[in-house]
């Protein structure tokens, strides 16, 4: 049962992960969170601690969405090369889905928090590593299961096809052009086929 502070603070990150996403840590105003919600501010600080906790679980919300959809999609897969497959077709809609969220808030937050915000910085830097171990373990699984490369190295690879994505993420996202990202993830599946498929 879902008690209703519960879904109070789901309702308040419902409203702000997306400004957050958009404007940034510090351009995001206590102003643009309670006008976003019509909350009060003293409602608002009722369920987060303060700004800082509530841009830290507004950055977890939104990431949410993207991990959780993988995992979806390849828990459901047997075969690691087609789990490979599957996540450059993830990313072929991902423009689409997140344009209106603001883009990618990997990028988003790890570029806005930098400078500003070491506790926001640090939960990126750890996702961005449990996502290139999620593809490295992927590689190995393969290995494994003879459907990939003995020689490859897989932290290199994961490493590298995480980087690509979110390197053509950026630039469609810059650009306001998809064929950045849909271009990359026809790469990246020649890169699987090519490189690392046995």
């Amino acid at each position: 049962m879902i008690t209703k502070s519960e879904k109070t603070k789901q309702f308040i990150l419902e409203k702000v992960a997306p400004i957050f996403n958009k404007n940034g840590y510090s351009a995001t105003s206590m102003s643009d969170i309670t006008e976003a919600t019509k909350l009060t501010k003293g409602a608002i600080y009722g369920n987060f601690k303060n700004k800082e906790e509530l841009a830290l679980a507004s950055f977890d919300y939104n990431v949410y969405f993207i991990v959780n959809k993988i995992k979806t999609i390849i828990t459901t897969i047997d075969s690691p090369i087609a789990k490979l497959y599957a996540i450059t077709n993830f990313y072929r809609d991902y423009y689409i889905h997140r344009i209106n969220f603001g883009g990618c808030p990997i990028l988003n937050v790890g570029v806005d928090a930098n400078f500003t915000n070491p506790k926001l910085f640090k939960r990126v830097k750890t996702l961005i590593t449990k996502m290139q171990d999620s593809i490295a373990k992927i590689i190995i699984d393969g290995q494994e299961q003879n459907e990939i490369k003995n020689e490859i190295d897989a932290h290199l690879y994961g490493a590298r096809i995480f980087s690509l994505i979110e390197g053509s993420i950026f630039t469609s996202v810059m650009l306001k052009d998809d064929k950045y990202l849909l271009d990359m993830m026809n790469h990246l599946d020649e890169l699987i086929k090519n490189q690392l498929q046995k």
